[in-house]
């Protein structure tokens, strides 16, 4: 989860990725070696990574791109003039489309569209995250994709972007990506979901005293649950409430549970201040505490 760089990232080692390949037995299984070696991998560079061994790997690209979590991009739909998000799950070949226009950009002719039906409920779940996004957010960009399913049911994949810059080189920048991936499948009058969320969260630091730190990682949750369906449009509303549900769960766990033990594990490293400062006020404290007793 964490990534302490005292250096400048261009001056650290390059990783061979043929020499890390060759060292895995390719000959089973290309994609999980492939998969292996992006979890071993700093988080930050994962963009670069999964397009070097997507050049080195054309024939596993595809899986590839499907299977490893990348911070989200934004795009510019010039039909409406609005941004949307990209990735995996709104991809046909080498175009994208856009939530806001349902057209592809570059233009594709052929790509896959949502039904009618399915057209409208997007329509409508992008206007509901996108007040979702300004409530919790208060700025950046979402995106909801919706596809049908052979089983007559259909999937959908909420997506979420924040970046916080830095004003200056001295300030804290980061980022948010989320990833929401869902199935719907109707059963009378509720509906079971299948939700699998991934946040990639980003910090960074730099300052003259301790130099340039990251902490950079993503985390991925699951969850199955069954709610009531009085009409189509209830979709929209339970999907809502398990992102919403479990974005807090997860912020929680970031804040509570990796960031608090990192701040442990640093505290037992180095200390802020020096040690022999720190010995006299414990001195100090054990003098005044000697004086109250008397």
């Amino acid at each position: 989860m964490v990534e302490n760089k005292g250096v400048d990232q261009s001056e650290s080692p390059k990783i061979d990725f043929k020499r890390s390949l060759k060292s895995s037995n390719m000959s089973e299984d290309v994609l999980d070696s492939m998969l292996d070696l992006m979890r071993r991998l700093p988080p930050t560079r994962v963009e670069e990574n999964v397009a070097l061994l997507c050049e080195m790997c054309p024939d596993y690209a595809d899986d590839l791109l499907g299977s490893v979590d990348q911070p989200l991009q934004v795009r510019h739909d010039k039909t409406t003039g609005k941004e949307y998000l990209i990735c995996d799950y709104n991809r046909d070949g080498d175009s994208y489309r856009s939530p806001w226009s349902n057209e592809y950009d570059p233009p594709l002719e052929e790509g896959t569209q949502p039904s009618v039906k399915l057209r409208k409920l997007e329509i409508a779940a992008n206007e509901a995250f996108d007040t979702y996004r300004e409530m919790y957010f208060e700025g950046g960009v979402s995106s909801v994709f919706l596809w049908d399913l052979d089983d007559g049911g259909f999937a959908g994949v909420v997506l979420l972007k924040k970046t916080l810059p830095a004003p200056t080189p001295d300030e804290p920048s980061g980022s948010w990506d989320s990833i929401h991936v869902f199935e719907a499948n109707e059963r009378g009058r509720t509906a079971h979901y299948k939700l699998t969320s991934t946040v990639m969260l980003q910090l960074k630091v730099k300052s003259e005293g301790s130099g340039e730190v990251d902490l950079s990682g993503s985390m991925t949750r699951q969850q199955e649950e069954d709610r009531p369906l009085p009409d189509p449009a209830a979709h929209i509303a339970n999907t809502g409430r398990m992102v919403e549900e479990m974005e807090l769960k997860m912020r929680n766990l970031l804040q509570e549970v990796y960031f608090g033990k990192t701040r442990d594990v640093l505290f037992d490293l180095r200390s802020v201040e020096s040690l022999d400062k720190q010995r006299k006020q414990r001195e100090l404290q054990k003098e005044l505490v000697g004086l109250l007793k008397r």
